[in-house]
Order: C-alpha cells, then structure tokens, then sequence
C-alpha cells in the first residue's frame, strides 16, 4: 500500500501528502477495494467479489469488474466515470484519467477487453474497446 501511495504522489503534482490520498483519492480507495474483490473472485466467491465492487463504485464512481487483472501502481486521476470490464489487463506504473472505459465490442466469451501493457497513459474520455493492446509507454 505504501509504494501505490508513493507511487500516486510522485505523479500527482496537485498531492500534498499521504494522508491526503489516503483518505481523499477516490481512485486509491477503488483499487484496494479491487485488490479485495479480486482476490474473492480468484477463491471462487464471485457473488461478494461482485458485491464488493458494486459497494466501491457507488463509494468511488469507478467499476472495476472483480476479474480485472491489475498490475502495480495503477494511478487513476479524478476517477470519476472509469469503467474496467472483466477481461482487461492493466500493467505496472499506468495512469488513467477521468471518464476513461476499457470495455468490449462483443457478447462472446473470451478475452473482450483491452490489454494495456505497462507505463501507458490514457487520457480523459477514452473509449477504448475490444481485445486490443496498447504497447508500453503508450
């Protein structure tokens, strides 16, 4: 917890402290409440995987679906509007922006969302959808 709080304060010139993210950053508390979520999905829990998520986006404004594969130090910046579908793959050290969605183009089963590979920026606004990948340092 301690390197994502350093991480977020290290990219966010507007970040005054720990505290402040700690207790104010909405895209903080979504991903720990993924991390918890995310770990109910992977034992099989998959009704109170969901349920945490439903309770962190009605907390946060973002809905990270609880089989979202995310790596180290997601920062999500004024989170407000993000929506990450089941299938997406999010790399180490990304940022994303408000209003941001990585959602699917099809009913399928399977792999229907992005992959964004590490040290991607994704700006405010974009939709980004289908099983396609976004290189490093995009």
């Amino acid at each position: 917890m301690y390197q994502l709080l350093k991480s977020i304060k290290e990219r966010d010139p507007a970040a005054k402290s720990f505290y402040e993210i700690f207790f104010l950053y909405p895209g903080f508390h979504a991903l720990i409440l993924h991390r918890v979520a995310n770990a109910l999905w992977n034992i099989k829990l998959r009704f109170f995987a969901k349920f945490i998520a439903f309770i962190s986006r009605i907390f946060t404004g973002i809905e990270i679906h609880p089989a979202a594969i995310i790596g180290k130090n997601l920062f999500i910046d004024h989170g407000l509007g993000v929506v990450i579908g089941e299938t997406s793959e999010i790399g180490n050290n990304v940022l994303i922006y408000h209003g941001v969605t990585l959602g699917g183009n099809t009913l399928k089963k399977g792999k229907r969302h992005p992959t964004l590979k590490d040290n991607v920026i994704i700006g405010a606004g974009s939709k980004i959808l289908g099983p396609i990948i976004i290189e490093e340092g995009a």
